[in-house]
C-alpha cells in the first residue's frame, strides 16, 4: 500500500477516533489526497453531486420520517402487546418479545438507532419491572436493534444497492434470511442465559383458548400497526411499488394511523418529527457527499487493487481472504456507524470480493451482518452506548451478556452467511430468477 493512501486512511481513523464529526473526518482524508495527489477539486465536486442525483436516495428521508412517526405515535406499543401475548409467558419470554418487536419495527423503519430508541423506551421499563438484570436487558436491546439493518426494507441495503449498482429488491432478499437467523438465535441465547434466574417474573400461564382470545383481541387493536410491514413489503416484493414509493406510502399510512387511530401523535409532535427527520437527513446527505468524493479518490489511487495485492500476499486461499475481509468489515463497523461503513466499504471491497468469485448480492448480506455485529462489538459499539443511555445501564454491566450474544448468535450467523451462499442467495434465486 502506497504511503499516500496509508496516511489518508490513518488520518481518517484518527479523526474518527478523537470524535471529529464523520462528514468532516471523511473530508479531511479527501483533502489530504487531493493535496498530495494533485487532483482537481473542480472535477471531484461535480462527480459527488452527480452521484447524489438518484431517486433511490429519497427513501432515506422517507424511512427516517416513518420511523419517527412510529416512535412518537404509539405504534410500537401495539406491536409489543401482540408479541407479548404469545412469548411473554415463559422465563426470558419478555426478552423474546423485545427481539421480535425490534425485528418487526426494523422492517418498517429501516433504521437501527430508531429501533433501539423506540422499542427501548417501551420495553426497558417493562423488563426492569419484571426483574430482568439491567445489563442483560440493555445488551439484548442493542443486539436486537441491529435487526433494522438486516430485516427489509433496510436503509443499509438501499445504500449498498445504490453504491454497487445492484438490484435493491435482491439486496433486501439477501439480508432477510440472515436477519431471521439472528432473530431466532438472539431469542434462544436470551432464554438460555436467564433459565436459572429466579428473580424474573413470568406472566401468568393461560390455557390455549384464553391465549387465542387475547391474541385475537390485541391483534385486532394492533391491526393498523401490523398492516404497515404487510403493505410495504408486500408492495415491494409483489412488484406493485418501488422501494422509494413504498417509503412514501409508509409515511402517508403512518401519520393518520398514529394521529387518529392510536392518538399518540399530535401536530406539535409531527412538526418535531419532521424537523428531526430533516436534520438527520441533512447529516446523512453531507456524509454521503463526502464519502462519494473520498471513495472516488481511493479508486483513482487504486486502493482496491492494493488491498487485493496485500491480502493475496498473505494467502491466495479464498476462505482466508474472506475471513480477512470479515475482520476488516468488523473493525469498520466498530469505528463508525453502519451508514458510513456501507458507503465507504462498498466501493473499496466490492471489486475485491468479485475477483475471488463472490456474488455482489451475496456480499450485501456479508456486509450487513458484519456492520451490524460491529455496531455492538466493544470497545466502540455505537449501538451499545445508545442502548446504555436509554436503559441507564453501565457498559460494564452489558459486556458479559453482549459477549454471549456475539459468540452464539452473531458469529454463527456471520459464518453461515459468508461460507454458505445459499443462506443469502436462496430467496433471491427462488423469487427473482
Amino acid at each position: 500500500m502506497s504511503m499516500t493512501i496509508a496516511i489518508a486512511i490513518a488520518l481518517l481513523i484518527f479523526t474518527l477516533f478523537i470524535g471529529v464529526p464523520i462528514p468532516f473526518a471523511f473530508f479531511s482524508s479527501a483533502a489530504y489526497l487531493i493535496y498530495s495527489g494533485g487532483y482537481d477539486p473542480g472535477f471531484l465536486l461535480p462527480y459527488g453531486f452527480a452521484k447524489m442525483s438518484s431517486i433511490v436516495l429519497l427513501t432515506i428521508p422517507l424511512f427516517i420520517m416513518a420511523g419517527g412517526v412510529m416512535d412518537r405515535g404509539g405504534i410500537g406499543d401495539r406491536l409489543v402487546d401482540v408479541v407479548d401475548t404469545v412469548a411473554g409467558r415463559i422465563r426470558g419470554g419478555l426478552g423474546v418479545v423485545m427481539v421480535v418487536t425490534c425485528a418487526i419495527f426494523g422492517a418498517v423503519s429501516g433504521s437501527s438507532s430508531a429501533t433501539v430508541s423506540c422499542i427501548g423506551s417501551i420495553m426497558m421499563p417493562r423488563l426492569k419491572k419484571a426483574g430482568y438484570p439491567v445489563g442483560h436487558a440493555a445488551a439484548l436491546l442493542a443486539n436486537s436493534g441491529v435487526l433494522g439493518i438486516l430485516i427489509p426494507p433496510s436503509m443499509l441495503m438501499i445504500l449498498y444497492a445504490w453504491m454497487g449498482n445492484q438490484s435493491v429488491l435482491a439486496c433486501f432478499l439477501s439480508a432477510f434470511v440472515p436477519g431471521i437467523i439472528v432473530t431466532v438465535l438472539l431469542s434462544v441465547v436470551n432464554i438460555f442465559l436467564l433459565r436459572n434466574n429466579k428473580s424474573i417474573e413470568v406472566g401468568e400461564h393461560m390455557d390455549l383458548a384464553t391465549t387465542t382470545r387475547m391474541f385475537a383481541s390485541k391483534s385486532a387493536k394492533a391491526s393498523p400497526a401490523l398492516m404497515m410491514p404487510v403493505i410495504i413489503l408486500g408492495g415491494i416484493y409483489g412488484g406493485i411499488m418501488t422501494p422509494t414509493e413504498a417509503a412514501a406510502v409508509a409515511v402517508i399510512y403512518a401519520i393518520p394511523v398514529a394521529m387518529f387511530f392510536y392518538r399518540g401523535l399530535k401536530l406539535k409532535n409531527l412538526m418535531e418529527t419532521l424537523i428531526e427527520s430533516a436534520t438527520t437527513t441533512g447529516v446523512i446527505m453531507a456524509m454521503m457527499f463526502a464519502v462519494m468524493i473520498l471513495s472516488r479518490l481511493y479508486i483513482m489511487e487504486n486502493l482496491p487493487e492494493q488491498i487485493m495485492t496485500a491480502l493475496t500476499s498473505i494467502s491466495e486461499n479464498r476462505v482466508v481472504i474472506l475471513l480477512m475481509v470479515n475482520v476488516f468489515l468488523l473493525i469498520m463497523g466498530m469505528l463508525m456507524d453502519d451508514v458510513s461503513g456501507i458507503l465507504l466499504g462498498t466501493p473499496i471491497l466490492l471489486p475485491l470480493v468479485t475477483q475471488i468469485g463472490v456474488d455482489p448480492i451475496h456480499f450485501a448480506a456479508i456486509m450487513g451482518v458484519n456492520l451490524g455485529m460491529g455496531n455492538v462489538t466493544p470497545p466502540t459499539a455505537p449501538l451499545l452506548y445508545l442502548s446504555g443511555r436509554i436503559s441507564g445501564a453501565q457498559v460494564t454491566e452489558m459486556l458479559r451478556p453482549t459477549l454471549y450474544l456475539l459468540l452464539f448468535a452473531w458469529l454463527p450467523t456471520l459464518l453461515l452467511t459468508t461460507f454458505v451462499p445459499e443462506v443469502s442467495l436462496g430467496l433471491v434465486n427462488l423469487l427473482m430468477k
